[in-house]
């Protein structure tokens, strides 16, 4: 059954990480879930030997302890029970540790808006989150809504996608929900002309990966439709999930592998900047 048990929630006091908050206080009452909110102090990077420093961490924790606050504020106004931790460190660094510390199943982190580079990029930390994470993580646009009806999942037969189909086939099973299938021929336009066969080829392999989910998923009742199409893979599977008015896009990811993990890879992460609806990285 698709569950998860255990949130860690990431905010910083933003619109973003708010709405995101407030996303997880649904899921988490929908499954039954343990919520613990974790927001993260800088660390200081000044001169140690000064004799104010105290009053220096203690003014840098204060945003940190006022987020935390508002939190319990948000929490207690929805009749929801939170942890809340406040860490020092690299954020990235704290919020993985602390996932693991507490043996969270997911992360849930919100997106900022869809402006200039930011369409293109996710963010420094949330990309170093997904990098180094053993846990899922759930990115949340502002404004949308977290839910499991409609589940976009893309393939292109790698073991990563065959997790994240996986789960989006146990998701979709578990909340009487619909599976949306796609895989993409993303090759440079120059192949076409120098390389039909090959492109043929890739177009071939694609729909027997998406005919492939279709009789796994319907062999256990859950109603899907398949697609397949050409173009730069984050566009074609953000236009669809437009389109086709997805609740939720899975994808998969490497776990931490070498330099892998510091970069999400374009697809994913222009995935995640440019999605309209909360994207779901499922981790082997």
């Amino acid at each position: 059954m698709g569950r998860y048990r255990k949130l860690l929630v990431a905010f910083d006091g933003s619109e973003t990480s708010e709405h995101a908050l407030r996303e997880s206080f649904k899921l988490a009452v929908n499954e039954g879930s343990w919520i613990t909110v974790v927001s993260v102090v800088p660390p200081y990077s000044g001169d140690l030997d000064m004799v104010a420093v105290g009053n220096v961490i203690s003014a840098m924790r204060k945003p940190c302890e006022d987020a935390l606050l508002k939190v319990k504020e948000i929490a207690s106004a929805e009749k929801v029970l939170v942890k809340t931790v406040c860490e020092e460190g690299e954020p990235y660094e704290r919020i993985v540790d602390l996932s693991d510390a507490e043996n969270c199943d997911l992360i849930i982190m919100g997106r900022r808006g869809l402006r200039r580079l930011a369409r293109a990029l996710v963010g420094s930390v949330t990309a170093r989150v997904i990098g180094y994470s053993r846990r899922d993580v759930l990115v949340v646009p502002k404004d949308a809504a977290v839910g499991w009806r409609k589940i976009l999942v893309a393939t292109d037969g790698s073991k990563y996608s065959n997790a994240a189909v996986a789960k989006a086939m146990d998701f979709a099973k578990s909340y009487g929900g619909e599976l949306m299938v796609v895989s993409i021929v993303d090759v440079p336009s120059e192949f076409y002309a120098e390389a039909p066969k090959v492109v043929e080829d890739m177009a071939r392999k694609a729909k027997s990966f998406v005919e492939e989910v279709r009789k796994q998923s319907e062999e256990s009742n859950i109603k899907t439709s398949t697609f397949t199409a050409e173009g730069e893979a984050y566009e074609v599977i953000t236009r669809l999930a437009k389109d086709e008015k997805a609740d939720v896009i899975f994808l998969g990811s490497h776990g931490r592998t070498g330099l892998k993990r510091l970069l999400m890879g374009s697809v994913a992460e222009k995935t995640i900047g440019h999605s309209p609806c909360p994207v779901l990285v499922v981790k082997i």
